[in-house]
């Protein structure tokens, strides 16, 4: 008896060092989403606990811009942040000294142009009904994100320059309420902004929906310390994100993961995330074509005269860690193209 309570004493007394020794082994770190359904990923990795299962105590920062993403970044709010590639060469340019290792949205693997993501919605009473009518109208769009971007190649494409329209700058939460009130004609809008101003706004209607003009595309980065200083951590935040991604694709997880999503996200349902997440790629490989879509923005960048030269994509990407959890968990990326 005596020896069936000194038995039971010390595994009491073994079960918070056990516990304690648990929680030493998970790498605690701050990942930043951007507030729309294209941080699907993250929020699902946290969630479902993904992040846990590869080693990782992570808390995921919300914000709602890609400036502010990198703003927090900076500040250290952030261990890990997503950016588009969009404006991000200049910066780096600039000094900005970033390691993007893992894909956080977009198709960028399969090809160097992903752009479902991203629309033009018109308000009735315009006139508004194919891009050619967008001449002198006044389009809503957040200035220096990847829907500036696509605005200007996809009306540049079909010959119309920029002094033939008005572009107001407009914060991305603003976009619906600006073009319900009319202060714009049109608007340019990522999910679930866009889908959410075709159902808000009576009468309005998609002007044009992606078609391949841009890659709408983002990786997640990190300053070289955090990337290269534990890279068992890195290599655990990939994985999870790979993981997660998988899940997400699974079309039977659908409804849990736009539960999920709704807790992230303030004000946006479950059927709206539903109906939006069609349009997104939840892929996390890089390769060659994500290079070329960033070649492509810096091509942009220097005809704007917000870059001097070439950037070499090179000094920027590090896929030696997606790679990684492309060789050992195949399993994760069989159902996607190769």
């Amino acid at each position: 008896m005596l020896n069936i309570k000194k038995t039971m004493m010390t595994a009491l007394v073994a079960a918070p060092v056990m516990a304690a020794g648990s929680m030493a082994i998970a790498q605690t770190v701050n990942v930043g989403a951007a507030a729309n359904v294209g941080g699907m990923i993250v929020f699902v990795a946290q969630a479902k606990g993904f992040f846990a299962a590869n080693g990782i105590d992570a808390k995921v920062v919300l914000r709602n811009t890609g400036g502010a993403l990198t703003k927090s970044l900076r500040a250290g709010e952030m261990d890990y942040a997503p950016a588009a590639f969009t404006n991000l060469p200049a910066a780096l340019e600039r000094g900005l000294n970033l390691r993007g290792f893992v894909g956080y949205t977009g198709g960028s693997f399969l090809k160097p142009t992903s752009d479902n993501f991203v629309g033009i919605a018109a308000r009735a009473g315009t006139g508004i009904k194919s891009i050619q009518d967008l001449r002198g109208k006044k389009v809503g769009v957040t200035f220096a994100s990847t829907g500036d971007l696509y605005l200007r190649t996809v009306l540049e494409k079909n010959g119309i320059k920029t002094r033939d329209y008005k572009r107001i700058n407009t914060r991305p939460p603003s976009l619906v309420s600006v073009l319900d009130t009319g202060g714009v004609d049109a608007i340019v809008a990522w999910e679930p902004n866009l889908t959410r101003a075709l159902d808000k706004i009576k009468g309005s209607q998609l002007v044009l929906r992606g078609g391949d003009y841009v890659c709408f595309c983002a990786g997640l980065h990190g300053s070289p310390e955090k990337v290269y200083g534990d890279r068992k951590k890195t290599q655990g935040v990939v994985d999870a994100m790979a993981q997660s991604a998988a899940y997400i694709r699974d079309m039977k997880n659908r409804e849990e993961v736009a539960q999920i999503g709704a807790r992230f996200l303030r004000g946006v349902s479950t059927d709206l995330i539903k109906r939006t997440m069609p349009n997104i790629v939840y892929d996390v490989r890089m390769g060659e074509n994500t290079k070329k879509a960033f070649n492509f923005s810096v091509t942009q960048l220097i005809a704007q005269k917000k870059m001097k030269k070439p950037y070499d994509p090179d000094k920027y990407f590090d896929f030696s860690f997606i790679n990684k959890t492309m060789k050992d968990h195949p399993e994760w990326f069989a159902d996607l193209k190769k």
